[in-house]
């Protein structure tokens, strides 16, 4: 797919300084969060989109300062940009597709590529991805990291929240308000693109996603918890790890 408006250089000129004045160049912060220790920190307007490489440890906080945010994230391994988040994978280790505290974000290989350690939302959703307008920008965010359209996978959403019916319909449940944040904790090195833009079931127009990362690896030498599946999980991280670590050590 060609994006028309980024197919010649004075279109991609006048979309990079589009996205820069949307962005009027806020730098978020993160409460209680030292400002040294900070690696990362953008706000991602409406209709805005971000990338970034996160090494292990690093902890991010997405924020949705004006209530109407719309987070639709894909996480790859840096190293490895073949495995990517598997969304059904996600929802059926942990049997639960409703994202919450304590739930992993698992790789097509079965590692944990990020935990979510912290939720003050609870509207989420990893059904149904983003519009088609998401994944634009999603694959727009892709190319700056050398990825190709078809690299963009299926996506979870923070922010906007969607339930199953008992007669299988899915039904929307808003967001939570101004201030939500959500949290995650990264176990293996990332590359992160992030699109905010509405969801295909709530397409109301969003307002700015905050995101800010710092260095924590401390936070992951606390032992595995949770059911055999996730375990094992931990365990195939861990040991992809080890061996990435021996690799550059040779």
């Amino acid at each position: 797919m060609t994006d028309q408006s980024t197919s010649s250089t004075v279109g991609a000129r006048a979309h990079a300084r589009a996205q820069a004045a949307a962005a009027n160049f806020v730098t978020p912060a993160a409460d209680g969060v030292d400002p040294a220790k900070v690696t990362w920190a953008q706000r991602i307007p409406s209709g805005g989109y971000a990338n970034v490489v996160l090494g292990r440890g690093t902890r991010i906080r997405l924020s949705d300062p004006d209530g109407a945010a719309c987070a639709h994230l894909l996480l790859l391994r840096a190293e490895a940009r073949w495995e990517r988040l598997n969304v059904a994978d996600t929802v059926k280790v942990p049997w639960q597709a409703y994202l919450s505290t304590g739930h992993p974000l698992l790789s097509d290989q079965g590692r944990v590529l990020a935990t979510l350690v912290a939720d003050t939302s609870g509207q989420h959703d990893t059904l149904c991805g983003p519009t088609a307008a998401g994944r634009d920008q999603l694959r727009l965010a892709g190319v700056k990291q050398g990825l190709e359209p078809r690299d963009i996978a299926p996506t979870v959403s923070f922010f906007r929240g969607v339930r199953v019916g008992s007669d299988g319909s899915l039904g929307v449940t808003g967001g939570s308000g101004p201030g939500g944040s959500v949290d995650l904790l990264v176990h293996l090195p990332v590359v992160l693109l992030l699109a905010n833009a509405p969801h295909p079931l709530d397409e109301r127009p969003t307002t700015d996603l905050d995101v800010v990362a710092w260095a924590a690896p401390e936070e992951l030498s606390g032992p595995a918890a949770g059911d055999p599946e996730y375990q094992r999980a931990v365990e195939n991280t861990e040991s992809a790890w080890t061996a990435l670590t021996l690799e550059a050590r040779a």
